[in-house]
């Protein structure tokens, strides 16, 4: 069970009379705006674990997750009141080179209404901002345009196309129904491996009406209309209040040693990126 109404007072929207389409656009905005995509408890070495009930217990102290912990929250939420929700396995492609498919490295939900399914994800990373109809097409959400295709790799799944200036490419969903449990094994990949980029990079996003922040390790990015505004952080003060106050996230149970060592371990792996970087501009 959930505190259902206490998540609905994190999200800001009244406890919807029915499950209505209008009730679920308004819930979706709010989940993205709200809870931050993020990555933190992986670098502090404390991955938190992805039943419904402790990922809910998370965002109502103020912190956020990846898809696991996003979606799983989100999916319950709405089957508490009252929504068709369907698990999906799915899978990112982050770079348009990369393979696609449903690897398991991705938690998507469709939402059944009115006889449509619509595709509801609120772990995409800096992703969509309103559901989006299964019917192929290109759809504009702010200043970003999304597609929706039938998958091409996968029968019967869907394949959602990101606006070029996301954080990824793509990302393919299967059709058939899953339990959260079933990515158990890959959330411990990518939240334990030194090889996965949510270990290796400290992460944070979160999407609004207009755009979309992002933080990546410290260089932090604003991407709307206007285009794209960057600045690298360098000060451990600087960056906290840009997780508080930008990504609205609650750190209070991060005490001072540890506050210390997740910024040495983030800016000592900003420095390594940027000296690469010239290393590699001189050859």
């Amino acid at each position: 069970m959930i505190d259902v109404d206490e998540y609905l007072a994190v999200l800001g929207v009244p406890r919807p009379t029915a499950p209505t389409a209008e009730a679920l656009w308004a819930l979706h905005r709010a989940q993205v705006e709200r809870v931050a995509y993020e990555t933190l408890d992986n670098q502090l070495g404390r991955p938190a674990g992805i039943g419904a009930a402790e990922s809910v217990a998370r965002i109502l102290r103020g912190r956020g997750g990846y898809c696991f912990h996003l979606n799983g929250a989100f999916g319950a939420l709405l089957t508490a009141l009252g929504y068709d929700v369907t698990l999906h396995r799915a899978g990112v492609q982050g770079e348009v080179e990369d393979p696609e498919g449903p690897g398991g490295d991705h938690l998507a939900l469709t939402v059944g209404l009115d006889g449509e399914r619509w595709l509801v994800d609120t772990g995409l990373a800096g992703g969509m901002y309103e559901p989006l109809p299964l019917c192929e097409g290109t759809y504009t959400q702010g200043p970003f345009t999304y597609a929706m295709a039938p998958s091409v790799v996968v029968p019967g799944g869907w394949r959602f196309t990101h606006d070029p200036r996301g954080a990824f490419t793509a990302m393919v969903f299967a059709p058939e129904p899953v339990e959260l449990s079933s990515f158990a094994a890959e959330h411990h990949r990518l939240s334990a491996s030194p090889e996965s980029g949510f270990v290796r990079v400290l992460q944070a996003q979160l999407r609004d009406a207009k755009g979309v922040d992002m933080l990546r390790g410290c260089v932090l990015r604003r991407i709307d209309a206007e285009g794209t505004y960057e600045r690298t952080i360098d000060s451990a003060d600087d960056w906290y209040d840009v997780l508080a106050d930008v990504f609205h996230l609650n750190l209070s149970d991060v005490d001072a040693p540890a506050r210390a060592a997740l910024w040495h371990r983030v800016h000592t792996a900003h420095q390594e990126w940027e000296a690469a970087g010239q290393r590699a501009t001189t050859l």
